[in-house]
């Protein structure tokens, strides 16, 4: 009897093990979601992907952590602003990681690093704000998509608007160096007047009271300027006290927008930027966006959060209609249909897979006593892809 029930205890407790052990194995196969977050999250640029993050973890968080109704993993990684670092960070994120997607990138210069390398992988590349002309053309390929714009459009934009509002001569300003130039030319490619003159300042130049000099001795329609970063904050500050403002309008891409205006407060105000979004769009999704983006991170999002929180809602609605990434090939064309309501509205994607989508006339105003934002007050673009897409070839 003792024998018998030792043998009973013993094949109960296999029996329990061999229970557990398939447990484990079906909690170890429930299908889970791998995401790496590429952005540049440290140094004087870091805000740039503080905002892109925020909104791309807003609308992780908006799926109980569950993008698709799949428990979802996001590897955050600061690229630096350093293209090999980049490089080597994205390759240890697909190798190593097993990365499902690759999302995010600030900078014009670590896409163009890291974009061939991971789309030479077959990894999913959704880019969240650069959009460097080869990616946009030549070198497109069916593994990269973009919830941001091609970098000409901003400029072109403004171009256009310059040309509806009969302006016949203007003066651009842009630091020296080939980006800034490309940005330059950009706003000719729709800009019908003349160019009175071009001024390039050197890089790191934050005084330009002889640039300003230079302005008012033309007496110009209206400036354009392209003046990123901290530069871009001196240039609005003088251009406040230089006796131009009120007289000469003061265009711009990437010298004015939502990360700048707490810095230059009321010298902002009546200025004028171009974007695809702003705060102010009237749109279920965005009005959502703004409001439990406010509440969870105290403090208003910019274009780059939108962008961020735009990259998460296609992946969860793409593998909603998919139900998982096992199958590449269905999770890429069910990306290409663009299966979700965007903060900007209008959103769908052209054959090189960055957006078809609006671009606005956005102006520096004063929303509450401390608040400064850039609101939308006129459509310039209505559906228009970038100029780039008859060069892709899929």
């Amino acid at each position: 009897m003792i024998r018998w029930k030792s043998t009973l205890i013993a094949n109960i407790a296999g029996l329990l093990a061999a229970a557990f052990v398939a447990g484990s194995t079906v909690a170890e196969e429930a299908p889970k979601l791998r995401i790496g977050l590429m952005g540049t999250f440290s140094g004087p640029a870091a805000i740039y992907g503080q905002h892109m993050r925020d909104g791309f973890m807003l609308a992780v968080e908006q799926s109980n952590g569950a993008l698709g109704g799949l428990e979802t993993n996001v590897i955050v990684v600061d690229d630096k602003l350093d293209p090999e670092l980049a490089v080597a960070e994205a390759t240890k994120m697909i190798e190593q990681q097993g990365i499902d997607v690759l999302v995010g990138v600030n900078f014009s210069r670590v896409m163009l690093a890291v974009h061939d390398p991971v789309v030479r992988s077959k990894t999913l590349f959704i880019g969240t704000h650069s959009g460097p002309a080869p990616i946009a053309g030549r070198s497109c390929s069916r593994y990269f998509f973009s919830t941001a714009s091609q970098d000409d459009q901003v400029h072109e934009t403004m171009g256009r608007y310059a040309s509806l509002k009969g302006y016949q001569k203007v003066v651009t300003i842009a630091p020296d160096y080939e980006a800034a130039r490309d940005a330059v030319a950009a706003f000719r490619r729709h800009f019908k007047g003349q160019i009175a003159r071009e001024l390039f300042t050197k890089l790191g130049q934050t005084e330009f009271s002889t640039e300003f000099d230079q302005i008012a001795e033309i007496e110009p329609d209206a400036i354009y300027a392209f003046m990123p970063g901290g530069a871009g904050i001196e240039l609005v500050k003088q251009f406040h006290t230089s006796g131009l403002k009120g007289i000469v309008p003061f265009l711009s891409s990437r010298t004015l927008n939502a990360l700048v205006m707490p810095h230059v407060t009321e010298m902002g105000e009546g200025l004028f930027s171009a974007s695809h979004w702003a705060p102010n769009l009237d749109n279920p999704a965005n009005k959502r966006f703004v409001r439990e983006f406010g509440r969870m991170y105290k403090y208003a999002p910019s274009v780059y959060a939108a962008q961020g929180y735009d990259a998460a809602k296609l992946i969860h609605f793409a593998l909603e209609l998919t139900g998982g990434v096992k199958d590449q090939e269905a999770l890429i064309s069910a990306i290409s249909a663009a299966p979700f309501e965007s903060v900007r509205g209008d959103f769908r994607f052209n054959s090189n897979q960055f957006p078809i989508q609006d671009f606005y006339l956005v102006e520096g105003v004063r929303r509450t006593s401390r608040l400064y934002e850039m609101e939308a007050i006129a459509r310039v673009f209505d559906d228009v892809g970038d100029a780039y897409s008859g060069s892709c070839r899929m």
